[in-house]
Formats: C-alpha cells, sequence, structure tokens
C-alpha cells in the first residue's frame, strides 16, 4: 500500500523519511524554511509545498519533523497551518524531541481539530531514517496504530509500541537521549585519556568498538571525530536540548540524574563556546584542552 505523506521539515532525519517513504513508492509533499533541502527531494520525485496547509492538504497523514515545540505548534496552528487543511481522522506524526507536556498540548488540539496524534520521537540518525531502520517510538492509541500500520512499517522496521497515553513517546525519547549523551560524554573523555597516556586513538576505539566500553554512539560519533569530520549530522545544539529537557522531566519526577547533569554541562561548554551548529562528534575537542 501507498499513499500520499506531507511532511514538513525535511532537514536531516525529515528529508532521510522522505527519501525512504519515496524509495517505497509513496507520494511525498515535501515542506521546509530552506528550499534546497526541498529541491533536493523534488529531484527524488516528490512534490514542493510552499506552506504546511500545502503540504497536508489531501494527505492521507502528516509528519511533523521539526526542532522544537514552538515550531511544531506554528507548523500545524500558525499562519498557513497544516492541522486546518488535514481532512478529519487523519494522522500527525510529532517526531521531534520535545516535553511531554508539549505533546500532551498538541496532541489535545489536535483531538479538538478531529485528528489523530501519534506521538512518534525517532533515533538512529539520517542513515538509518534513509534506509528505514531508524527507531520510532511509538505512543497513541491503538485503532490509530492500526489505520497507519502500513505507513509506520514503511519508515522503520523499528517501531516500538511505548504506550497508548500522548507524551509515553517523547518519555522513552528523553530517557535514550540522556544515556545517549552520557555516552558520547564518556566516549570522548576515554579518547582523549588514550591520546594523554600516548595511545593510538583510533586504534584504542577499535579496541573499545569490540569491547565492553562499546557503545554505539561512541563509536560513530570519535570516528567522525577522529577524522577531523563535523559536518553537522546531529547538531551540538540538539542534544544540548534533549539532556535540557530530559533534566527538567527528571525533576518533574523528583529523580536526580547525576550523571545527565554532567553530560549536560559537556554540551552546554560546547554551545557556549560557539560550536552549536557542529557535528556533536566535536565534544572530542572538549575534552582533549587541559
Amino acid at each position: 500500500m501507498s499513499g500520499t505523506i506531507g511532511i514538513v521539515g525535511v532537514g536531516n532525519m525529515g528529508g532521510g523519511m522522505a527519501a525512504r517513504l519515496l524509495a517505497c513508492g509513496w507520494q511525498v509533499r515535501a515542506c521546509d524554511l530552506v528550499p534546497q533541502k526541498v529541491s533536493a527531494l523534488v529531484h527524488l520525485g516528490a512534490t514542493a509545498a510552499a506552506t504546511p496547509a500545502q503540504a497536508a492538504r489531501g494527505a492521507d497523514a502528516l509528519v511533523v519533523a521539526v526542532v522544537d515545540a514552538a515550531q511544531a505548534e506554528a507548523v500545524l496552528f500558525g499562519p498557513g497551518g497544516a492541522a486546518a487543511a488535514l481532512a478529519p481522522g487523519r494522522a500527525v506524526l510529532l517526531c521531534p524531541t520535545i516535553a511531554p507536556q508539549d505533546v500532551e498540548r498538541l496532541a489535545a488540539r489536535l483531538a479538538e481539530a478531529g485528528l489523530a496524534a501519534i506521538d512518534a520521537p525517532m533515533s538512529g540518525g539520517p542513515a538509518r531514517a534513509r534506509d528505514g531502520t531508524m527507531s520510532l517510538m511509538v505512543a497513541c492509541p491503538d485503532p490509530v496504530v492500526d489505520a497507519n500500520r502500513e505507513l509506520l512499517a514503511a519508515l522503520s522496521s523499528k517501531v516500538f509500541r511505548v504506550g497508548e497515553r500522548a507524551g509515553d513517546g517523547a518519555r522513552t525519547k528523553l530517557v535514550n537521549n540522556l544515556l545517549a549523551a552520557v555516552n558520547l560524554a564518556g566516549a570522548a573523555e576515554a579518547i582523549a585519556l588514550a591520546e594523554r597516556l600516548g595511545l593510538d586513538a583510533a586504534r584504542t576505539l577499535e579496541v573499545i568498538a569490540q569491547s565492553s566500553g562499546q557503545s554505539w554512539i561512541g563509536t560513530d560519533r570519535m570516528r567522525r571525530a577522529l577524522a577531523g569530520d563535523y559536518a553537522p549530522r546531529a547538531h551540538v545544539s540538539l542534544l544540548h536540548k534533549d539532556t535540557r529537557l530530559a533534566l527538567e522531566a527528571a525533576r518533574g519526577a523528583g529523580f536526580e540524574a547525576r550523571l545527565g547533569a554532567l553530560a549536560h554541562e559537556a554540551f552546554a561548554r560546547a554551545v557556549a563556546e560557539g560550536r552549536a551548529d557542529l557535528d556533536d562528534a566535536v565534544l572530542l575537542e572538549l575534552f582533549r584542552r587541559p
């Protein structure tokens, strides 16, 4: 089965999702503030949409893959917003990493408009989004999943049903990303230590990658860092935001995330030094300094 999907926000992850759907035979209407991102997908067969409303009109579902809650709200309910253009009963996949209470609020507004919200944050990076192996953490009522099963399966071979309550997808993603940040900061510190001890960093990383210290994000990012490759696949600003949101959620639950706070400090330092728009592999440079 295939249909027409609107995607608003076709950057690294949204663009990967759009390319995946096009390869699977779906029609895609792509909308983004950066025209070049849309043009790249038009070359693959997508249709350009000038506004979120144009992306949504006549679509079988809408994917929102912007950065934060303010952008998601503007896409759905601002001028030229998508919510008013979607047919009743259609689903909106909320894919950004945002606070659970923001997901709950957006889901309630969508329900008032006769639309179904799928709390569906994603993880895995652009390459996995393109090949359909990224993770989707899905929270929504079972009938909504059933109605959109083909779309979810096309987007990801790793769809995790984490519950029916709006916001539980966001909660799961924040827990995941807090651990990712801890692992990345730990990997950067370990490789910096290896260099200080006079070890070959690349060789040490290969040992770690096959041993008990291995983490996917640590290996992936440190390989890029050792090559001096900081072209952004995942900006520093994203894990800076995500760790902040995770710590806020932890405080709201009466939980003290000590390691998470240390990881957040590392990302905050990188942002303060003007590295927000670089790949988060750049953390290695921070730990290399005395």
